[in-house]
């Protein structure tokens, strides 16, 4: 019980890290309101769902809610 808390506020963090790269290599200088669209969000969350990660952790990542993560991920929305 006590190292599943500890891997999941692991995970939250490393999710923070990714999030942040992410932000660097596509060279937004400002943190703006989940309002606003993101370009390529599509082609990021089939990047890192091809890395291996969960719907809820892409989620987290991308700052957008999962279902729509999932439907970023439906395959016949992928162009």
């Amino acid at each position: 019980m006590i190292a599943e808390k500890i891997l999941a506020d692991i995970s939250a963090k490393l999710d923070v890290l990714i999030a942040l790269s992410l932000r660097q290599l596509t060279g937004q200088k400002e943190f703006v309101g989940k309002t606003r669209a993101r370009r390529g969000t599509g082609d990021t969350a089939w990047f890192l769902r091809g890395a291996g990660l969960e719907v809820k952790d892409i989620a987290a990542i991308l700052g957008v809610p999962v279902h729509s993560v999932r439907t970023l991920l439906t395959p016949g929305r992928r162009k």
